[in-house]
């Protein structure tokens, strides 16, 4: 059985400097997938991930302090391969995938449609492109574990308050309709396929003490091929990790 966990750290330096380290240490997952690491190749600390046992793999956005994606890994992995092809969505370091046997476990970090209506539309533009890359990558890799941060509550149980946000970013109907259309084109979402409880949160706001009253959304998910439902063990959102306004999806499954 294999660890493997999804976690939006808001910058790898930030994280690193409130003891992500020590956390990873105790954890002891197999695998990492990390989501806006906010740096550059040669500001990663890769000498401290090699000392606690894992290889690191990033995919880095053109744009400094910006975006990003990691993979940390104690497997190595048959075959590492970075961003989909489409030169805007990969110069902001969106997408990271590592092939091990016939699994493939991704990192993904979906764009924030929360600035404004021109990022808004770029994240629906990526929505489609994204899904169309997955179809097709389905028919080479059927069994993928899509780890990232997708920026989208996908039901009303999945954020504090559905009502007052029903026209926020992240909580669109339109992007509501992408998420449940790309989960029952072939995914399981793993955390829901072990838990139906409300107030299952895993980002918070930096504003209105919003983390201590758990007024959250759930926007990080393990999406697991449903070719793989037999080999999912257990998922939970680790809460207590407190490296970031994100926290951490853990996912155990047989590798």
């Amino acid at each position: 059985m294999k660890k493997i966990i999804t976690y939006n750290v808001n910058g790898i330096r930030a994280a690193m400097s409130k003891g992500l380290l020590d956390w990873i240490k105790v954890v002891n997952p197999d695998i990492v997938c990390f989501q806006e690491s906010k740096a550059q190749p040669d500001q990663i600390p890769i000498f401290e991930f090699e000392e606690a046992g894992y290889q690191s793999f990033w995919h880095s956005a053109e744009k400094k302090g910006y975006s990003g994606v990691g993979i940390l890994t104690k497997i190595k992995p048959d075959k590492v391969v970075t961003g989909i092809g489409i030169k805007k969505y990969d110069d902001e370091g969106r997408f990271l995938r590592a092939d091990y046997g016939d699994i493939s476990v991704v990192s993904v970090y979906h764009p924030s449609g929360s600035s404004g209506e021109l990022r808004q539309s770029f994240k629906m533009e990526w929505l489609t492109d994204f899904h169309n890359y997955i179809n097709e990558l389905k028919k080479e890799r059927p069994n993928l574990i899509l780890c990232g941060d997708y920026n989208i509550c996908h039901r009303p149980i999945d954020i504090h308050n559905p009502v007052s946000n029903a026209k926020s970013s992240g909580f669109l109907p339109e992007e509501r309709e992408w998420i449940d259309g790309f989960i029952n084109d072939g995914f399981i979402d793993s955390f829901r396929f072990f838990n139906q409880e409300p107030k299952q949160y895993t980002w918070w706001s930096y504003r209105f003490n919003s983390r201590a009253k758990n007024l959250g959304w759930r926007i990080d998910y393990n999406l697991v091929s449903r070719s793989l439902e037999s080999r999912l063990k257990r998922s939970v959102i680790l809460a207590d990790a407190l490296h970031s306004d994100h926290c951490p999806v853990l996912l155990e499954i047989d590798f």
